[in-house]
């Protein structure tokens, strides 16, 4: 059981951290939003569900939910819950929440906390001064204020080379290849997205629909295959 439970730690080490990069201009998604560091701005309570599969059998969820305040400031609410086993035998627990605050583009607030097979981590960051202040159980400092966490909902991240994770504030060197255009099959509905190979620590591929909206995340570790799947069209 030793050897599953590393397995399953190596696998879910990326889970919760976006990978990105700079990306090519040809392939990048068409900007809709009116707010310069969003490309694709939420509805207030825009709910985005995954389920997340391993081998292709049920792993857990990823959701990320949106608030839009009066004053225009949007707050996203992400919540993972993973589980892996040995039949009736509990061999890896990952729960991860974290809330971001955007105004005017601008990342102001992040808080995050995750527990990931027995071990605890965290995150605030806030902005001022025209940087952001972390302290974080892997990473104290200051960040330029353009920096963007690494919670996958957001292709804005797409064009950075460094992301912050949300789940203990850890800076994460990343680069991005496009991979051209690809159909997905949504609930029945076919929709054109835009391809990412991400590299970083393990290679994660993503697909992005043209409002930069997020649709789909596969990454394959020691063997192990795990595809986020939409359970529905949140833009309906």
């Amino acid at each position: 059981m030793q050897t599953l439970a590393f397995r399953f730690s190596a696998l879910l080490t990326v889970l919760g951290l976006a990978l990105s990069g700079q990306a090519n201009a040809d392939n990048a998604p068409t900007q809709t939003s009116s707010v310069p560091g969003l490309v694709w701005t939420p509805d207030d309570g825009d709910v985005i569900r995954f389920d997340v599969r391993r081998q292709g059998k049920p792993f857990g969820t990823h959701e990320v939910r949106f608030d839009v305040l009066p004053d225009g400031t949007v707050e996203a609410h992400t919540d993972v819950k993973l589980r892996a086993g040995f039949g009736p035998i509990p061999l890896y627990r990952y729960d991860l929440k974290a809330t971001e605050r955007w105004q005017d583009g601008r990342l102001i607030e992040l808080e995050g906390e995750v527990y990931k097979d027995g071990n605890k981590g965290s995150v605030t960051a806030e902005a001022e001064d025209g940087i952001i202040e972390v302290d974080g159980t892997a990473y104290r400092g200051e960040v330029p204020a353009t920096t963007i966490p690494a919670s996958h909902w957001n292709i804005a991240g797409m064009e950075q080379n460094t992301l912050l994770s949300s789940e203990n504030g850890q800076l994460i060197d990343v680069s991005i290849r496009p991979m051209g255009r690809e159909t997905l099959t949504i609930a029945g509905e076919a929709i054109e997205a835009n391809k990412f190979f991400l590299d970083s620590d393990i290679d994660v591929t993503l697909w992005y629909d043209d409002a930069g909206r997020w649709l789909k995340l596969s990454f394959s570790a020691r063997g192990q295959a795990i595809d986020y799947i939409l359970e529905e069209p949140y833009w309906r």
